[in-house]
């Protein structure tokens, strides 16, 4: 599914689902937002950026979902409404499409909290037949790589941090293994560095 293919039908409102920056930094006008989780996917930090945190040097690497039937995301969506919609898809486009290589997909999303109705939400997911794909490694080989990465909207270590974060902050009772053991060794190569010197 493609973006554009969401403003011809011109929707009145359109939720949003966001698991990695989006989660603390949209940068789009919203309705409100929702803190809450999709389940088929896992989060996990595949994708290789060359813009925003880090370059054709030296990729960094952001998350991406994969394909789980036993597992669930947890993140935030937005609902953007009225001329919101297409702004939002606009600047995503370039962000998560063209500078990112992420496509589209429509998926249910289960908002925090009881008695809370499950919403259909646009998501982007980069695949494995994309170039900036990176593929798995262990949680160390990830950790030094963020460390000494860098790009256009900062430092690959900050968007990891500013992820972990999240998760403990509005997600505390989610144990995300996968990035809390790619942040602990990230901050242990950080450590060593800033020791050496």
């Amino acid at each position: 599914m493609k973006p554009q293919d969401i403003t011809t039908g011109k929707p009145c409102s359109l939720w949003i689902f966001g698991y990695g920056s989006l989660v603390w930094k949209p940068d789009f006008k919203y309705r409100r937002s929702q803190v809450g989780y999709i389940q088929g996917y896992k989060r996990r930090f595949w994708h290789g950026d060359n813009f925003h945190r880090g370059n054709d040097e030296l990729p960094g690497r952001v998350v991406t979902l994969i394909e789980d039937e036993d597992e669930s995301t947890w993140g935030v969506a937005f609902e953007v409404t009225g001329s919101q919609v297409e702004e939002s898809l606009k600047y995503l486009n370039v962000r998560e499409g063209v500078r990112g290589g992420y496509v589209t997909k429509m998926v249910e999303f289960f908002p925090e909290g009881e008695n809370q109705p499950s919403v259909q939400a646009l998501v982007y997911i980069a695949t494995a037949d994309n170039t900036l794909y990176l593929g798995p490694a262990s949680s160390e080989m990830i950790g030094v790589q963020i460390a000494v990465c860098r790009g256009k909207s900062g430092h690959n270590l900050e968007y990891l941090l500013r992820l972990a974060e999240f998760m403990r902050s509005s997600c505390p009772q989610v144990e995300d293994h996968h990035l809390f053991s790619i942040e602990a060794a990230a901050l242990t190569v950080v450590s060593y560095v800033l020791a050496s010197q």
